[in-house]
Formats: C-alpha cells, sequence, structure tokens
C-alpha cells in the first residue's frame, strides 16, 4: 500500500499545509486537488475567435517562461487499470455502501461531514477509469487516491476528511497569475455584458435576426442568464457550477452570415476550451428531474427548453467531446435523450457517447430533413414532442434487419459529403481519391527509409487535428518534444528559430488544438498500448490515432514466435480496435529493402499480406532517390475501401516550413544522380531527359482524352459489362 510512498522519497512533490493534522502524512496523492481553485491553462493570447482583441492585457511578449507540466499534453498508461469488479469488491472491504449507476458508483463522500451531507451518495467513481468526484466540494483524483483515503480514514478512525489538506502540484507563480488574470476576465466580460431585458426592443429583435433565434423568447434568454456583449456583438453563456453556484467562466458566441442564407458560429470560452467543464443549463435542472435532453449547443438548449419545458443542458464542446469529468451530473436521469445537431457527424458523436452514458437510458435523435438541429427545429415550427417520441434507442442486438437499417441507408445517400468523412484542407488531391478522413477505419502507411514518412504523416493529422479532429500520437521513434517541435513549425509554416518573438504566439494557438501524444518511446508492449489507446479514446473522445511505427512494438513479443505471426496478431488487434471504438487508426509500416531505382508497391509492405487485407486504405510515400527534381516525392494510394478510387499524385518538400505540396505545374527537367565521367554524365542525362519528356508527352495526351488522368476506377464485372 505504502510501497509507492517509499519510493518517492524526498521528490515527492505533496505539500503538507498543516503538520497538526496526522494523517496527511500518509496521502502520498499528486493528482488530488481542488478543481474549484485549479486552472492548469494559459488564458487567450492576441485576437481571440471572435476577431476581436478584447484580451488586451495579454498581448504583451512574455520573455520569461515557467516550465511546467501539462496534464492534458501527453496521455500516460494508467498505473493500476481497474475493473467494475475490483472496485465493488474493494468498496465492500470497507464497509462503505454504494449504489451501482449508469457510469458511476455512487458513495456517501468522505469529504463532508455526515450530519451535514445533503445528499447521502454524492461521491461519484467512474466505472472505467476509477476516477472519482465529490459534486459537494469539486474534489476529484484517482482510484489510488480514493483508496488512500479510505485508508487514512480507517487508520486515523476519522469519519471524514477536510477537503482542504489535499494539495496537488504547487502552482507557480506565472500558473497563479494567469489563473487571476482568466477570474478578473470572466468577471470583466460578465459585468459588461447587457441582460436583453436592458435592452431597446429594436436592438433585441437585430440581435435575434443576426444569430436566427427570432422565436426564442426574451422570458428564455432571461431564464438561462444569457446577455449580449456589446463590444463584438456576441451572446454571452454563463457557466455556474459548484456548491455556492457562483461564476466559473464564460462562452462568447459571434454570428456571420453566409452567401448562401446560413449562419456560422465561432465561440470563445474564459477559460480555454480544455479547461471550460460546463453543463449549459444545468443549474436549472431539478433535483428529482429524472429526464434530460442533452444537446451539442447552447442555442438547441434554449430551443428545447422553451419548447418542451423539459430539462435539457448543452455539453460544453460540442459534439467534440464528452468529457468523463462530467459524467457525474448526468447520473440522476432515468432517460437521456441526445439531440447533438442535424448532420452525420452529430449522428455518430451521438452513438459513441450514449456508450459513455450507458446504452441502456439513452436514446438517439435520427439527423434527417423532418430532424434538423433544435434551433432550426424551432424556426420552422416542428413538433418537438414528436421528434423526441420518435428517438430511437442507443442499445441495439447483435442482428439487425434492414427495417432497422433502412434509415440509416437513407442517410448516407442524402448527405454524400459528409458520410465520405472530413476533408483536408492542405491536400485536396487526398480528398480527390479518398474523399475525406473517416472514423473507424484503419490505414497503412509506408515509404523508403528517410523519405520524409513521419514528417508527412504529422502534416495530414495536423490539416484534420486543426479541423477539430482529436489526434492522438504514439511516436515510438522520435519523442514527443521533437515531434511536438515539427508540427508547430507546419502549423506557424515557418522556421520559429528564426523567430523566437513569435513563439509565444503560435504555442497559444497551437495548445487549443485537440492533439495528445502518448509518453512511450521505443520497444512497447502491444496490450498496453492498446489499453492506452482504449484510455484515451474514453477520456478525451478521440477521432484519430497515428502509430508510428508497427516494427517497435514487435521487440517486445515473444520471440520464438514467428514474427510474420506476431504482426499478424498486432495488426489485426488494430483493426479491432478501430471498429469497436470508431476510431480512425493510421499505422505506419517500413517496407521491405528495395533497389534504389524501383518503386515500392503494395507487396513492399514489410508482412504485407494482413496489412494489405486489415487495412483500409493503403498510402505509400514514392521517392526516386536517383533522381532530384521539385516533384521527387509522390503519394499515391493503393487501396482505398470507400469507393474503389486509386491514384498518385505529385509532392513538394518545403523545408523552411517541414510541409508538404503540390509542385508548381510544368515540365522540370531530371538530372540522374550517378558518379560516372563527366562526359558520360552528360550523355547520360540528355538520354534521361528525352525519355522523361516522350513520356511526359504521352501522359498529357491520355490526359487530354480522360477526365480524371490519375484516378483509376474499379474494373467492371461481367454481369456489368453484359449489362452495357
Amino acid at each position: 500500500m505504502w510501497r509507492s510512498l517509499l519510493l518517492r522519497g524526498s521528490t515527492c512533490l505533496l505539500q503538507v499545509a498543516a503538520p497538526k493534522n496526522l494523517h496527511q502524512k500518509h496521502l502520498r496523492s499528486l493528482s488530488v486537488r481542488l478543481l474549484t481553485q485549479r486552472l492548469l491553462h494559459r488564458p487567450p493570447c492576441g485576437l481571440d475567435l471572435l476577431g476581436k482583441s478584447y484580451y488586451q492585457d495579454y498581448l504583451t511578449p512574455r520573455w520569461t517562461r515557467a516550465y511546467k507540466k501539462d496534464a492534458n499534453s501527453t496521455v500516460e498508461f494508467p498505473v493500476s487499470p481497474i475493473t467494475v469488479t475490483e472496485i465493488k469488491q474493494y468498496l465492500r472491504s470497507k464497509d462503505v455502501p454504494f449504489h451501482d449507476g449508469y457510469s458511476c458508483f455512487h458513495i456517501p463522500s468522505i469529504f463532508v461531514d455526515p450530519t451535514a451531507r445533503r445528499d447521502s451518495f454524492s461521491l461519484f467513481i467512474d466505472k472505467t477509469t476509477g476516477q472519482f468526484l465529490c459534486k459537494d466540494t469539486l474534489v476529484g483524483g484517482s482510484w489510488e487516491d480514493l483508496q488512500d483515503c479510505l485508508e487514512v480514514m480507517q487508520k486515523e478512525e476519522q469519519d471524514f476528511l477536510s477537503p482542504h489538506v489535499l494539495l496537488g502540484y504547487p502552482e507557480s507563480l506565472e500558473e497563479q497569475e494567469e489563473r487571476e488574470r482568466e477570474l478578473r476576465e470572466v468577471q470583466r466580460i460578465w459585468s459588461s455584458s447587457v441582460p436583453f431585458t436592458d435592452l431597446p426592443e429594436d436592438e433585441v429583435q437585430l440581435i435575434k435576426t443576426m444569430f436566427q433565434i427570432t422565436k426564442v423568447s426574451n422570458a428564455t434568454l432571461k431564464k438561462f442568464g444569457v446577455r449580449l456583449f456589446k463590444p463584438t456583438k456576441s451572446l454571452v453563456f454563463p457557466w455556474f457550477g459548484g456548491p455556492d453556484s457562483s461564476l466559473k467562466g464564460v462562452k462568447l458566441l459571434s454570428a456571420q452570415s453566409t452567401d448562401t442564407d446560413k449562419v456560422t458560429y465561432n465561440e470563445a470560452t474564459v477559460p480555454k476550451s480544455n479547461s471550460y467543464y460546463n453543463l449549459f443549463g444545468l443549474p436549472l435542472v431539478g433535483r428529482m428531474d429524472a429526464e434530460v435532453v442533452l444537446t451539442g449547443h447552447e442555442l438547441d438548449t434554449l430551443a428545447v427548453s422553451q419548447a418542451t419545458g423539459l430539462p435539457s443542458v448543452a455539453l460544453p464542446r460540442g459534439v467534440s467531446c464528452l468529457p468523463p469529468i462530467l459524467l457525474p451530473y448526468l447520473e440522476q436521469f432515468n432517460r437521456v435523450t441526445l439531440w447533438l445537431g442535424g448532420d452525420i457527424r452529430s449522428w455518430e458523436a451521438s452513438k459513441i457517447f450514449s456508450r459513455k452514458l450507458g446504452l441502456r437510458r439513452c436514446s438517439l435523435v435520427r439527423p434527417g430533413e423532418y430532424r434538423p438541429c433544435a434551433v432550426e427545429a424551432l424556426a420552422q415550427g416542428k413538433n418537438f414532442s414528436h421528434i423526441i417520441k420518435s428517438s430511437i434507442p442507443a442499445a441495439h442486438k447483435s442482428i439487425v434487419s434492414f427495417k432497422q437499417l433502412r434509415e440509416d441507408v437513407y442517410g448516407e445517400l442524402v448527405n454524400t459529403e459528409q458520410v465520405a468523412g472530413v476533408k483536408w484542407a492542405r491536400f485536396q488531391e487526398l480528398n480527390r481519391i479518398l474523399k475525406g478522413h473517416r472514423k473507424g477505419e484503419l490505414t497503412v502507411f509506408t515509404g523508403p527509409t528517410g523519405s520524409g514518412k513521419t514528417t508527412f504523416i504529422s502534416e495530414v493529422a495536423l490539416d484534420l487535428c486543426m479541423q477539430g479532429v482529436n489526434t492522438l500520437w504514439g511516436s515510438f521513434e522520435i519523442n514527443n518534444v521533437r515531434l511536438a517541435k515539427i508540427m508547430l513549425t507546419q502549423f506557424a509554416m515557418q522556421r520559429l528559430e528564426e523567430n523566437l518573438e513569435q513563439y509565444d504566439f503560435w504555442a497559444d494557438k497551437f495548445e487549443e488544438l485537440p492533439l495528445y501524444f502518448m509518453t512511450f518511446h521505443g520497444q512497447q508492449n502491444i496490450k498496453t498500448v492498446l489499453d492506452t489507446m482504449q484510455h484515451a479514446v474514453y477520456l478525451y473522445d478521440i477521432n484519430h490515432i497515428i502509430i508510428d511505427n508497427l516494427q517497435f512494438m514487435m521487440g517486445q513479443e515473444n520471440l520464438s514466435v514467428d514474427k510474420f505471426a506476431v504482426q499478424d496478431h498486432i495488426i489485426g488487434a488494430f483493426r479491432k480496435f478501430a471498429t469497436n471504438s470508431s476510431c480512425h487508426v493510421t499505422l505506419v509500416i517500413h517496407p521491405r529493402k528495395e533497389e534504389d531505382d524501383r518503386e515500392l508497391q503494395t507487396a513492399s509492405i514489410f508482412g504485407s499480406a494482413k496489412a494489405s487485407q486489415e487495412a483500409d486504405n493503403v498510402l505509400i510515400l514514392q521517392e526516386k532517390k536517383l533522381v532530384t527534381c521539385p516533384g521527387r516525392r509522390s503519394l499515391q494510394v493503393t487501396k482505398n475501401r470507400f469507393d474503389g478510387d486509386v491514384g498518385i499524385f505529385p509532392l513538394d518538400f518545403i523545408k523552411s516550413s517541414l510541409t508538404f505540396a503540390a509542385p508548381i505545374k510544368g515540365k522540370h527537367k531530371l538530372r540522374k544522380v550517378t558518379a560516372k565521367p563527366e562526359n558520360e554524365e552528360v550523355e547520360g542525362s540528355e538520354v534521361v531527359v528525352k525519355k522523361e519528356e516522350v513520356k511526359k508527352e504521352k501522359a498529357e495526351k491520355v490526359a487530354k482524352t480522360t477526365k480524371t488522368p490519375r484516378t483509376i476506377k474499379k474494373p467492371a464485372t461481367a454481369n456489368e459489362s453484359i449489362q452495357k
């Protein structure tokens, strides 16, 4: 029990606040903390998402920096993975009464005097991770921390522990100043904003028209405490939390009209998004309410509450994430209706979130023509009661009929672009072939040694991450600091070592990305890696995982087993994980050794049989090592299970920004790199140039007769040929 305490010795970071409390010396906790007193992330700097510079206090460059550990920057393997059975057995052994909830165990809070408890079961233990949260005091920590607390109570014969004696990492001076700045900024924005009841009616109507919420009444806006921040013409949604329901943060929402008469919303939060754990509308939920509608947007919550009168809350980060720290606040509901939006992405998020919340109590509003997002449904006069009653149960059987799949098939036919996945912004040719990045798929990526595989795949992943795809990096070949430096350079599109005065500006923006790193380096066991991946998917709703590379997970396996069998086992495990977790896995595999003048093929992948069969997509970074030209590198898609399109397109490497881009169109003379005498080299290069020019002329002729010269369609079957 106390082994870890003895191992830490003098390096233990736990600070003792009051020596007179005898039980403090037993606590080994480093992660137990008062959530009300801790905001780990820096405040926004520079221009916010609303396009306004109202954070003027943060524009001054900071030349001194206190190094700190960011709890959300890396994903570590849990010290001792816990199971539901183990939690139950331990609680019974300590005579702790508990209630088996949907996603958490409920026990009496050990941080509140039993005579002063308002709720007999106010401490919640997550069934998946073992982490706990006391709703009365907002004290949270790991399963090991809770065990220590119970051991101390039993040893010291205490009825409860005071939460004020539990301390985590001591705050640096910079962290204290940033936390205070954030709190001051929250109060400043809130005090500067104006309730809608204090605005002229014509101005109220103008704002409602701008945000397309003309059907939302002033009474509803007042009920939820929505205000207007005039400097940026933004709606202000408050975050009230804690035992005293004090103001913890704010979200500002701005609206911008488009050419299609639709409105795009931009939002900014204080504190920053990674520390913003608000369930908007939660203070209005009664203690006896058993049903709630969970939405992905604050405006949808306003619409649901006004149209139905049902309790409704909004997720802090929309459909991108459901933080497990919020699960205890949803435990009281026997029925949770997930109405996260009206598109395919919200539908996928609903199915993923229902697993966290408990399938048997969740029902999902299927998007469609007659079931848009709630705020649009209110504007169109839809019947909310009918929409909610027609929601389908999240729990499903192992066998389904086409009648149950009929609406899903129709939804994919109607929303073909959304079904194709998230589009890349930097690689349009990749969109043309693969159509997009989709959840639940396995991509195998390979390329010659030294060709830039890690650099290229990091930019591909960064492109998606910048569009809200929650990303986890497992880099076993290079360390996380070097990888983060590469991605930051690609993000800023410049060498920051030459522009150090801009580092804080770009680092603050980069820190906002939903990007996480595994702490592994070197050879690792596949089970440990998979457990960490599952842990990250649950905690951070990861949508894309990059494993670089497969060979580093084969060294820890049994040496007596055939290496190809080991690789097949690992690839099969990743395939199963991608499908079951609805998460895209990109697996980097080194190729077999080939001659320098030969291009790689699917068969060149090391142990290619299982890899190419299980993969949904196979990407090869080709490099002409014996030729120097702007387009010496190219990306070839040799497998695309989504629609069968394959093809190849050239790439140019821009060294200053470590990025890849399509080369400028035009003829490039190729120069063969050889060690021949000068006269032979000239003759050889002329021959190469002539051959390449002839090939290009033929390719141009073919291109004129075909619409998509580099896209190869599946060959027609015999039946299709007969029909034609």
